[in-house]
């Protein structure tokens, strides 16, 4: 074999190999890296929100603890530094929904 077929058959799957994250295939370092990130972003998003550390841990079982305490003591230490308040959450209080008469208690009123 030539060196100029051995080259180009090398360069050929080189360059087929590049582009193996366009494929979909798992890598678990990168899923990491993400889930950790995901919790240092939760761990901030409760310190911000005025949450302590064990009711943030309460809330998100499935994040890292140790990722959720860097990003809340992250955010501890931002907010300490630039004397920001906390922030705290308010969600908008939905009407109950209406229970309707079941038919027990409808036929009851219905005539005879």
């Amino acid at each position: 074999m030539s060196f100029f077929k051995f080259s180009g058959i090398f360069l050929l799957m080189l360059t087929s190999l590049t582009a193996c994250d366009r494929l979909g295939l798992p890598d678990p370092a990168r899923d990491a890296a993400a889930r950790e990130s995901d919790a240092r972003a939760t761990g901030s998003a409760c310190r911000h929100a005025g949450r302590a550390i064990e009711d943030c841990y309460a809330l998100n079982p499935d994040a890292a603890r140790s990722a959720v305490y860097a990003g809340w003591k992250e955010m501890n230490d931002y907010m300490r530094e630039n004397k920001i308040d906390v922030v705290k959450p308010e969600l908008a209080k939905s009407e109950a929904p209406k229970v309707e008469e079941s038919g027990a208690s409808a036929s009851a009123k219905a005539p005879k």
